[in-house]
Order: structure tokens, then sequence, then C-alpha cells
């Protein structure tokens, strides 16, 4: 005799503005190895913390070759990732990353609960995600940082400025 499914679901009335993102790190270069080894722990740690608005954070697995691991993470709101996002550690880990990629490439693709949703790939070498079926632009302008790509309202500053990044002098 069969055995029926037992089919169960998730109410998230009470997550209105829950945001849902992936992250990766993928080696590109023997050196990357070192990079992902320093910066996965810290990251773990982070998490480990609780920051206000996390609600879980998972690890994931992609592939052995190139050596390519990530995150999943669920926040209660924008708001609450955006701050975390602002403030140390991830705030320096971040600047010290796009000044130096270390060997790695890494991308992050955020969906937001309501509605939008944003996606950035630095130094990925082959198509992955949304890249696999979305035109892939430059991240300038207002494609530079992640608040202005989900058209979020009030949106934060990035951690650091396109000018600051690429040595442009500011306007």
């Amino acid at each position: 005799m069969p055995t029926k499914v037992n089919r169960q679901t998730v109410d998230l009335s009470g997550f209105p503005n829950l945001v849902v993102i992936y992250l990766g790190m993928l080696v590109n270069r023997l050196t990357g190895l070192k990079t992902l080894f320093g910066f996965g722990p810290l990251i773990s740690a982070s998490a480990s913390e609780q920051p206000d608005g996390l609600l879980l954070h998972e690890p994931v697995f992609y592939s052995v070759f190139p050596l390519h691991v990530g995150m999943r993470q669920y926040w209660r709101d924008s708001a609450s990732l955006m701050a975390w996002t602002r403030s140390d550690p991830h705030r320096e880990w971040w600047k010290k990353f796009l000044r130096d990629s270390g060997g790695t490439g890494f991308w992050h693709e955020t969906y937001f609960r309501t509605g939008s949703m944003e996606a950035i790939y630095d130094d990925v070498p082959k198509s992955i995600g949304m890249m696999r079926f979305a035109p892939v632009v430059p991240a300038r302008a207002g494609m530079f940082g992640a608040a202005s790509r989900s058209a979020q309202i009030q949106a934060p500053p990035p951690v650091i400025s396109e000018s600051e990044l690429y040595d442009e002098p500011s306007s």
C-alpha cells in the first residue's frame, strides 16, 4: 500500500519583510584556498554571534572543482541586513576583498519577500546563477551597491563607494 506524502509548509505571515541571501566564494587560483579558509571561520563566527535580524545561517557546498562553497541566510528585513553589512567586521572584510580578491571569486543573490531581488558577481570567471539568463552589466553607477540594485527605499550608501574602489575623485 502506498504511503501518502507528509506535505508541510511554513506560515511566513510573521515575516512580511523576509530577505533570503545566497552567497558563494569560489577558488580561482591556488592562492584562493588561503583566502577561502581565512574568511570561512570568520564568517561562521560572526553568524554564531546572532547579529540582530539574522534568523538562520546555513552553509552550502556547491562544488569540489573548482572549490566553491557558500551559505544561505534568512534575515528579518533588509534594514537588519544592511545594518550588519555596514558594521564591523563585515565592513572591513568587504573593503579588503574588493581591494584584493585573494584568488577567489565572490557572489551573492538576494531575494526580498517584498518583491525585488539583486545580485553581484565579483571575479566570478564563469556564468552562474542569474548570470546564466540575464544580461551581465558592469556594477557601476546605479548598479554599484546592493541597495540601489534592489530598489530598496532609503538605500544606505555602500560599504565602499565606487570612487573609493576605483580611485576616482569624488564629485
